[in-house]
């Protein structure tokens, strides 16, 4: 291995040391209340150190969110690729699969949820944008296509898969960032079946209003 090599891989285990750091540091104060001077002694690295790899607080969560949406995509593409299941039945599956994509993360979850519906998106580095573009397309292309065999099958009335793919990914970001602020209201944690609940009945009615 070359000193090139070298220094490349050093300097992704050190980016991984960092963005471990900061999952903790979130997970105890929240992300509101981190800052980087948390993250870099949870790291154990000087504050500058820090810098040289992300160069705020927001750049480093959405770093994070990278890794919940390729989960999004490798669960969405399951689903799609599920032959044997008919059309409704696969709106079913992606409400598992989306609920699954909340218990694998939800803090990380809920922070990318609020950072694609906020101005930070535009103080973030162009190559990271772009990642996070291409991975959200990818997984509203790839419901689009459920919809789309839902629609060719005669089962959904005839509207553009790509409008009911966002409409769905709407509905699952508004249940869970709704249940997020009923928790801080009512200071009741961790209620995950009321959640499920809530996702079971949005995603029934979602599914009758698209049945042809």
């Amino acid at each position: 291995m070359g000193i090139r090599e070298r220094k490349e891989r050093e300097k992704g285990r050190r980016r991984q040391q960092i963005m471990i750091a900061a999952k903790r540091v979130f997970s105890l104060k929240g992300f509101n209340k981190a800052t980087m001077e948390d993250i870099a002694n949870e790291a154990e690295l000087s504050p500058g150190t820090l810098y040289l790899y992300f160069k705020n607080k927001d750049e480093l969560c959405a770093s994070l969110s990278l890794r919940i949406l390729q989960y999004l995509n490798i669960k969405l593409k399951y689903v799609s690729s599920e032959k044997e299941l008919e059309p409704e039945q696969k709106i079913e599956a992606l409400k598992e699969a989306m609920y699954d994509v909340y218990e694998f993360d939800p803090l990380i979850l809920i922070n990318m949820l609020h950072l694609q519906s906020s101005e930070v998106l535009k103080n973030l580095s162009s190559q990271l944008v772009s990642d996070i573009k291409e991975l959200s397309n990818n997984s509203i292309e790839t419901m689009a296509d459920i919809f789309e065999d839902g629609i060719k099958k005669n089962v959904f009335i005839d509207k553009k898969p790509v409008a009911f793919a966002e409409i769905l990914w709407a509905l699952f970001s508004g249940v869970v960032l709704c249940d997020e602020s009923k928790e801080i209201i009512k200071s009741n944690k961790g209620n995950k079946n009321y959640l499920k609940l809530t996702l079971e009945n949005a995603f029934e009615i979602f599914a009758r209003g698209i049945k042809k």
